[in-house]
């Protein structure tokens, strides 16, 4: 199947399917014991999602609490810098409450998990945004929260595990594997394995078994609706390209979603980190191949055994070794086209825009920033969205550690 055979205006009552497969990815492939947990989330969610007194609670909070909707700022000086007339702009996700879009998901799942009558939430986190947010969710629903972290993350990420404490989360390490976002999600779904009954895993992404794919995107769309209709009111038109990175996906999928319909160039940014080799990257959907973890069916790295195999990013919320099964499929259909950044063109990035524009950016983030300056260097006019997905803040001691002796801080 290619994007011309598939009719965007119905898209998302098509996709995913009753199973919840997006073409040959997805799905639902978990032990037994889980499965009438995960059908008791996605019957109340099938539920509420129709509601008008969820859909009315949830806008309320995202107004009154959340501060949406986050802007849309032109990148002015930036786009100079580049000189050849393309001009960049940024859905300001680091403006949405706790600093990034995790909280647009998180506030929806906490609602669902108050709405089932569940008492705690379990998630995994690796940058700590999606451990703050959901940390935030479950204070201002008052819920117990246990969010699972790989102990590199937690060192890398200081900041955010702060904040999680804070807000009256426990935080548990991981020191299993390679101590990061994969050890951390097998932790949780372990962790909620033996809690089902009175728990909710909230998952941190479009991944995982059926229907947090589904439910995850849906909840982050409002990033795309936005963005769209943002745009055409400050520049009474539609951007040429739309931006995003890509890890798990939630960011990508979100904005994504609001242009899938339109034609718009869509580009998903993977981190390419030290290279191509195995190990120094963690760019599933350039170099994967079909593979089934963590209950889903999408493109994995793998190790020579076919296990999932080890990864890296400078951006500990990209270093996961699959990606999101609708990321998948949109692949195939060519509608999105996903290409790489590395690590020293990330970190150009991330500087270039705090000190031309004066918004620190988060590392992950500033891997869909380092490809639009990219990209903008090959257009001859013309506009790019990217999606700003989260504030540099949690990223400060890592930044300074590894680079404030180079020569970004002797300019």
């Amino acid at each position: 199947m290619k994007f011309n055979e598939i009719d965007f205006d119905t898209y998302f009552k098509n996709y995913p399917d009753k199973d919840g497969f997006f073409g040959k990815y997805g799905g639902s492939f978990i032990p037994e014991e889980l499965k009438e947990a995960i059908k008791e989330i996605n019957d109340a969610y099938q539920t509420i999602c129709k509601s008008s007194k969820f859909i009315s609670e949830l806008r309320r909070i995202r107004k009154e609490f959340q501060g949406r909707p986050t802007p849309i700022s032109h990148l002015e000086r930036l786009s100079k810098s580049i000189g050849n007339g393309v001009q960049i702009y940024v859905k300001r996700e680091d403006l949405n409450h706790t600093g990034a879009h995790k909280l647009n998901h998180c506030m929806g799942e906490a609602l669902l998990a108050k709405y089932m009558g569940k008492k705690k939430v379990i998630a995994e986190t690796g940058a700590g945004q999606h451990g703050v947010a959901l940390a935030t969710a479950a204070a201002y629903f008052g819920l117990e929260c246990d969010i699972y972290m790989g102990s590199v993350d937690i060192k890398k990420q200081a900041p955010n595990v702060a904040r999680m404490k804070i807000l009256g989360a426990r935080v548990i390490e991981v020191t299993d594997g390679l101590k990061t976002l994969k050890e951390a999600v097998d932790a949780a779904f372990a962790a909620y394995l033996k809690e089902y009954k009175t728990s909710i895993y909230c998952i941190g992404s479009v991944v995982g078994p059926h229907p947090f794919p589904m439910l995850v995107r849906d909840f982050q769309s409002v990033v795309g609706i936005e963005a769209r209709e943002q745009f055409l009111l400050m520049t009474g038109e539609l951007p040429d390209a739309v931006v995003a990175c890509v890890g798990g996906g939630s960011n990508a999928m979100g904005i994504f979603s609001g242009f899938l319909n339109y034609p718009v160039d869509i580009y998903g940014v993977e981190p390419l980190g030290r290279g191509k080799k195995l190990g120094d990257h963690a760019a599933s959907l350039t170099y994967g191949s079909e593979g089934i973890m963590h209950g889903f069916n999408s493109i994995m790295l793998k190790d020579e055994n076919g296990n999932p195999a080890p990864v890296y990013s400078i951006a500990s919320g990209l270093d996961y070794p699959s990606s999101g099964p609708e990321h998948a499929f949109l692949r195939d259909l060519g509608r999105v086209k996903y290409d790489v950044v590395d690590d020293s063109e990330t970190v150009d990035a991330f500087f270039k825009l705090s000190r031309l524009e004066g918004i620190i950016p988060a590392i992950e983030s500033s891997h869909a920033i380092a490809y639009a300056i990219k990209l903008a260097k090959k257009m001859n006019k013309g506009s790019i969205l990217v999606n700003l997905s989260g504030r540099g803040d949690k990223d400060m001691d890592y930044i300074i550690e590894k680079y404030g002796d180079s020569e970004y801080f002797k300019e």
